[in-house]
């Protein structure tokens, strides 16, 4: 057959040897630089880099649907931005949709932070600031009233204010948790946060899976080099110029698609010929969840970012309503037996003001220990090892959603850039070995 007259090696020179030979280093060449763009393109830049180019977002509108994904595309603009944080809202929805939501509920998250501790520190905080408070408001609403009253009464009321934090407190911390469910939303908390910080997104991926990442890349090289090893034939056989870049696409595509797969898949262990075949992420099941359980207590769900949540999310007001109407039994009970006197003196209109003029003011005071990025640290230690063990207890399908759903539909984009450089691959060895543009042989 006549295709087959290419093998004939004893009429080959050196110049076709030398070309036969690089070729499947070339392809290796390729498939690890394939696979190492490929994981920079996964991560950088965080922000958008390129620039607007007019017609682009109208064009843009009439492409399919896969193209309209690329990141900038939609807004008019050519250039790149990191598939992971560029879908760090996204990732953050999955995340709490897809593991968080599997780890516990609010309520169990926050009584993983010890609400007596919380309240003990809140009592250590706000006890200080109580005379100071009570002399504000007392100031504000009664201002002769108080000025009036005998420095010791004055101090007994303070003093009867103070004897009531701790329980006050203690209901509060208590109210809160039965209320948790109702007060915070994980996903609102974990999607804003990770839309703020794209680098923590990159966090969760790199530092997670960073071992993974290294093999990948440097199996680039392997699969690159054993997918080269049929091409150099191929190309020998039919010795047709277009052959190369043609399957420099297939390698390239596969190369990428093939390190993909060394990572995630599969999900459950399988045996072949006596050895055990997994996705290398899937391995370190237990030691990855370590890794992610710091970085969700530590930078996501934190007693600081829940405090913060509680007063300023969307459920704001609902937590300071909650809190103010918790607070106002202190300044019933510091009024004590002369409770009915001092209505009767100021009003019932006036009394009320008091009152809810000094739980208003002591709403802020009770949340402000919740944002102590100290007290929070200490007990993010305990958050970790409900996440943690939580996370190593998830089915190995839902365990490597956490690290792969968000970006899965996007990894066409990681495919067709191996193809491009493969194609590029092949293109530049016909340039070297059979074009010979750069004079070598």
């Amino acid at each position: 057959m006549e295709w087959l007259s290419g093998f004939d090696m004893t009429a080959w020179n050196s110049h076709d040897w030398i070309s036969f030979a690089t070729i499947p280093i070339f392809t290796g060449v390729v498939g690890w630089l394939i696979n190492w763009s490929g994981v920079w393109m996964l991560f950088s830049p965080l922000r958008f880099y390129g620039f607007t180019l007019p017609g682009m977002r109208e064009l843009a509108t009439v492409m399919p649907r896969k193209l309209q994904e690329i990141p900038g595309w939609p807004e008019g603009k050519i250039g790149w931005q990191g598939i992971v944080p560029a879908r760090a809202a996204k990732m953050g929805s999955i995340a709490v949709d897809k593991v968080i939501a599997k780890l516990g509920t609010p309520a169990d998250f926050y009584q993983q932070l010890e609400p007596e501790r919380i309240a003990e520190h809140i009592i250590q905080v706000f006890r200080p600031e109580l005379p100071e408070l009570v002399d504000q408001v007392m100031t504000r609403e009664q201002p002769r009233l108080w000025r009036d009253l005998p420095r010791p009464v004055r101090q007994a009321v303070i003093d009867r204010v103070d004897a009531q934090l701790p329980s006050v407190v203690t209901q509060i911390t208590a109210d809160i948790g039965v209320h948790i469910d109702q007060l915070l939303d994980p996903k609102i908390l974990v999607i804003d946060h990770f839309k703020k910080n794209p680098d923590l997104v990159v966090r969760s991926f790199r530092d997670v899976g960073a071992r993974e990442l290294h093999l990948m890349v440097a199996f680039g090289f392997i699969f690159g080099f054993l997918l080269g090893i049929p091409v150099a034939l191929i190309d020998v056989a039919f010795h047709q110029w277009w052959l190369l870049p043609i399957l420099g696409v297939f390698v390239g595509w596969t190369t990428n698609l093939l390190g993909m797969q060394l990572i995630f898949e599969p999900a459950q262990p399988r045996w072949i010929l006596g050895v055990k075949i997994q996705g290398l992420f899937l391995r370190r099941q237990d030691e990855c969840a370590e890794d992610y359980a710091r970085l969700i207590a530590d930078e996501v769900i934190t007693l600081e970012r829940i405090g913060d949540f509680l007063v300023d999310g969307p459920r704001g007001d609902r937590t300071q309503q909650m809190l103010a109407m918790a607070l106002r039994p202190a300044i019933e009970k510091a009024a004590g037996p002369l409770r009915g006197a001092v209505r009767i003196a100021l009003g019932g209109n006036r009394y009320a003001s008091i009152r809810d003029a000094f739980a208003q003011e002591s709403v802020e005071r009770t949340i402000t220990p919740f944002r102590d990025p100290d007290f929070s640290r200490q007990q993010a230690d305990k958050m970790q090892a409900l996440v943690a063990r939580r996370t190593k207890e998830l089915p190995p399908e839902d365990f490597v959603e956490m690290m792969r759903a968000a970006v899965k539909e996007d990894e066409w984009m990681l495919y067709a850039h191996g193809a491009i450089m493969g194609a590029a691959g092949g293109f530049l060895h016909l340039a070297v070995f059979t074009w010979n543009v750069f004079g070598i042989f």
